[in-house]
């Protein structure tokens, strides 16, 4: 592994260990040359995945490139890198799972969407403002009610065991599946 700060060829591993997620080892490494030390991820490829763009071409899919886009809309906010981690390492998974190796750069871009959407909702309307090209203050407003929307709704149900909207009669009888 070449050393990033020196370009020496002959670094060696100092820990191995498994990430959280146990989808990747993380390395670190020092140089004997200038003493640098940095961190490796090594990680399964099931399928040469490309990316179809909007404009036509077929790029490789690039993992990095991807992290670095999440990791500027949630600059300087509050979560966890692990965290993050994770999200990165499940669209992966569900881009190689797809079955095909050619994937749209827009599915990517929702599924990205979706992902800071659970993990912050200000890195959400970054990404969202960059990936749609927000040109006025209408756009933001847009996406700012996508994230204000409740959840799906739930059976009256479900909302009773919860203890909310409680329907007439509840708590008299269980409620019977309808399998």
């Amino acid at each position: 592994m070449r050393c990033p700060y020196c370009g020496g060829l002959d670094t060696q591993v100092r820990d191995s260990r498994p990430t959280e997620d146990n989808t990747a080892i993380r390395r670190r490494r020092i140089c004997p040359d200038c003493g640098g030390r940095f961190t490796t991820f090594e990680r399964v490829q099931l399928r040469e995945l490309m990316v179809l763009k909007r404009s036509g071409r077929r790029v490789p899919f690039d993992r990095d490139k991807l992290a670095r886009s999440v990791d500027v809309a949630l600059r300087k906010r509050p979560v966890d890198g692990e965290r993050v981690e994770r999200m990165l390492s499940g669209i992966v998974r569900q881009l190689e799972s797809m079955g095909d190796s050619d994937i749209t750069s827009q599915t990517i871009g929702e599924m990205v969407m979706e992902g800071l959407k659970q993990l912050d909702d200000v890195a959400y309307v970054r990404f969202a403002s960059v990936y749609r090209d927000f040109r006025e203050a209408k756009d933001f407003e847009n996406a700012l009610a996508e994230l204000s929307q409740p959840e799906p709704a739930q059976s009256d149900d479900v909302k009773a065991e919860g203890g909310r909207d409680k329907p007439k009669g509840a708590g008299k009888t269980p409620p019977r599946s309808a399998e």
